[in-house]
C-alpha cells in the first residue's frame, strides 16, 4: 500500500475530524504524481485537462437538480464533468481540481444551505488552502423576495477570489425564475473555459418542451381537491387547513419527506383593486412570460405574480404595457407533504396555515394559502407537481430512533415520517416535539398523535403551548428541559429532524441543541459544535425550513 494512504495528518493534530479529513486528502493531492487515466490513453495513460467540478450547496433539491443536469450538458462540449455536493468535500481533492462551477441555493435570509454549511466553514477558516491552480464561476440561486437575495453565492464567490482561484465568468445571481439565466451563465461558463461546439441544447430546452404524458414542474398535474378541513378550533387567531389532493391518473409518486409544488391564481378581487388604481379595464391584450397573449384581467389572474403591489398599488394612467412590464413570472409554492403515500394512496396531504393579514388598513392574503382555502372547490384544478427532497427522509435503518421537531405546520412531514414507520413496521422509537398557540384549539392533529402514542407508534410526544402559561413555552425549551434523556438518544444512534421557520425557530432550535451537546454531554462550546457538525455530515441533522 502507498505511504499516501495512510493519514498525513497526526490525531493530535488542531483540527476537528471533518478538517482533517479534508486536508489529508488535499495534502495527498500535492504530494502524488497519480493523474486520471482516460480509457484508450496508452500504456501510461494521458493527462485530462478538461475536468469540471460542479459543487453544489442545496437546500431543498432544486441546485442538486440543476448541478445534475448542467453536468450531463457539460460533458457534451467535452468536459469530464461530475456534479458534486458540498457535504461530500471530503471526497475531494481539490490540489487536483482546475476548474470549479459553483452552484449554490441561499436558505433563509441569507444562510448556506446545510448541506454546504461544514465546507463553507473549512472554506472561510485562516487555513484554508490556497487555489491559484483554479478557475471558477458561480450561479447563485435565491429569491428576491429576501434582503440577503442569493447571499451564499455571494459570499463563495467572494473567497474563492481571496484564496487566489481564478474568476473566468461573472457570479449569476437568479431569482426563483432561474432557466434564463442559468442557461445564460452556462453558455459563457462553456466558452470562457474552452468547451467545444458539442450540442448546443441547455438546460432549460427539455424544461420548456416536456413530454406532455409525464406531469412535472413544467407540465403540472391538474388535480383534485378532495379535502379542505380546518383543523384549529373557532376561538383561534389560527386558520390551519388539512388539505386532500387526488392524484389518481397523474403517474406522480413521492416519499414521505417529499414537496408538492402548487402552482395558485391571484385573487380576483385584488385584480380588479388593481385595475381600477390603473384604470384599466382589464380588456387589454398582453403578452405573458409564456409568450401568450391575453386579455390583462386573466393574465393577472393567471400568469403574473402580484407580490410587488402589497405594499404599493399602481398610479392612475399606467398602461398595460408598463404594468405587467415591471412584474414576474407567477411561481409554484412549495409545501411539505404530510402524508405516506403507502398510507393514503393516490392522495397528497398539505398542512397549510393561511396566511391574512392587513397592510395600511386594506386586507391583503398570501397567494397561494388562500387559492386553496377559498378559491377552490372540487371542480376547480389545482395544478401540482412532486418536489422530491432526497436529503429529508426517514432512515433506511428501520431500527434506527428518530427525533422530530416541528412546531405549527412544521409538524407535516412528521405526520407522513410517522405513517411511513408504521406502515414499514419500523421498530425505531419515535420522538416529537410540538408547539402551537394554545393546547385548547391549536393542538394539529391531536386525536392521531395520541392514537399513536397509545399504540406505542409514538414513543415520547413533548408540547410546548406558548400561550397556555404566562411566560411563554417553545419547542426549545422542552428540549432542553429533556437534555439528559435527549442526549442519550443521539448517542444510541438517533437522527434528529427540524421543520418549520428559518428565521427563528429553526435558529432557535438549533442552539438549543448545542446547549444539550454541553449540558447532558458535558461537551465544551467548541466540542459541541464539533459534535452538531457530525451529525449532519453523517446525515442525522435534517432540516426542512422555509
Amino acid at each position: 500500500m502507498s505511504s499516501l494512504a495512510q493519514p498525513l495528518l497526526p490525531e493530535t493534530a488542531p483540527f476537528t475530524p471533518e478538517q482533517r479529513a479534508w486536508f489529508n486528502g488535499y495534502l495527498a493531492g500535492l504530494l502524488s504524481a497519480d493523474r486520471l487515466i482516460i480509457p484508450g490513453g496508452g500504456p501510461t495513460g494521458a493527462v485530462e485537462t478538461k475536468s469540471l467540478l460542479f459543487l453544489y450547496g442545496s437546500q431543498t433539491g432544486t441546485a442538486e437538480a440543476l448541478a445534475g443536469r448542467l453536468a450531463k450538458e457539460a460533458k457534451k462540449h467535452g468536459f469530464a464533468a461530475r456534479p458534486v455536493s458540498m457535504e461530500d468535500h471530503a471526497k475531494i481533492d481539490l490540489s487536483k481540481e482546475t476548474r470549479l462551477a459553483i452552484v449554490t441555493s441561499t436558505y433563509g435570509d441569507g444562510d448556506m444551505p446545510d448541506s454546504a454549511q461544514v465546507w463553507w466553514d473549512l472554506l472561510k477558516s485562516e487555513s484554508a488552502p490556497r487555489l491559484e491552480h483554479c478557475e471558477f464561476s458561480v450561479l447563485a440561486l435565491g429569491d428576491t423576495n429576501y434582503v440577503k437575495f442569493c447571499q451564499a453565492g455571494k459570499d463563495f464567490d467572494e473567497r474563492l477570489e481571496q484564496l487566489g482561484a481564478r474568476r473566468v465568468h461573472p457570479r449569476v445571481d437568479c431569482d426563483v425564475d432561474y432557466e434564463a439565466k442559468a442557461n445564460e451563465w452556462f453558455a459563457g461558463l462553456m466558452q470562457t473555459m474552452g468547451g467545444s461546439e458539442g450540442n448546443q441544447s441547455t438546460v432549460s430546452n427539455a424544461e420548456k418542451a416536456p413530454d406532455v404524458t409525464g406531469y412535472s414542474k413544467q407540465n403540472p398535474f391538474p388535480a383534485r381537491l378532495k379535502t379542505n378541513q380546518k383543523l384549529n378550533g373557532k376561538s383561534s387567531i389560527k386558520d390551519t387547513r388539512h388539505f386532500e389532493i387526488v392524484l389518481e391518473g397523474s403517474g406522480l409518486t413521492y416519499e414521505a419527506g417529499d414537496a408538492l409544488g402548487v402552482v395558485p391564481t391571484n385573487c380576483t378581487e385584488f385584480v380588479q383593486e388593481i385595475l381600477d388604481a390603473a384604470g384599466l379595464d382589464g380588456e387589454q391584450a398582453v403578452q405573458t412570460p409564456s409568450g401568450q397573449e391575453k386579455p390583462l384581467r386573466l393574465a393577472l389572474i393567471t400568469d403574473f405574480d402580484l407580490k410587488p403591489f402589497l405594499t404599493e398599488l399602481p398610479a392612475s394612467g399606467t398602461s398595460a404595457g408598463n404594468l405587467v412590464g415591471k412584474l414576474r413570472k407567477i411561481q409554484p409554492r412549495l409545501y411539505s407533504i404530510s402524508s405516506s403515500p403507502k398510507a393514503h394512496p393516490g392522495e397528497v396531504h398539505l398542512t397549510v396555515g393561511v396566511v391574512r393579514f392587513e397592510i395600511e388598513g386594506k386586507a391583503r392574503k398570501g397567494v397561494c394559502s388562500t387559492f386553496l382555502a377559498d378559491r377552490v372547490s372540487e371542480e376547480t384544478p389545482v395544478h401540482v407537481f412532486v418536489h422530491p427532497s432526497p436529503g429529508f427522509k426517514i432512515p433506511q435503518d428501520l431500527t434506527a430512533p428518530i427525533i422530530m421537531v416541528g412546531p405549527g405546520t412544521g409538524i407535516a412531514p412528521f405526520r407522513a415520517f410517522l405513517e411511513e414507520r408504521h406502515a414499514l413496521g419500523a421498530t425505531g422509537r419515535n420522538w416529537l416535539f410540538f408547539g402551537d398557540q394554545r393546547a385548547s384549539t391549536d393542538f394539529l392533529y391531536r386525536e392521531q398523535l395520541e392514537t399513536w402514542q397509545k399504540d406505542g407508534l409514538l414513543t415520547r410526544l413533548d408540547t410546548a403551548f406558548s400561550r397556555d402559561q404566562s411566560e411563554k413555552v417553545y419547542v426549545q425549551n422542552c428540549m432542553t428541559e429533556n437534555a439528559a434523556e435527549l442526549w442519550a438518544w443521539l448517542e444510541a444512534g438517533a437522527y434528529f429532524y427540524v421543520c418549520g421557520d428559518a428565521s427563528r425557530m429553526a435558529k432557535d432550535v438549533d442552539a438549543a441543541l448545542h446547549q444539550v451537546c454541553e449540558r447532558a454531554g458535558g461537551l465544551s462550546p467548541e466540542a459541541a459544535v464539533a459534535y452538531v457538525k457530525n451529525l449532519k455530515t453523517q446525515k442525522r441533522y435534517c432540516r426542512d425550513v422555509y
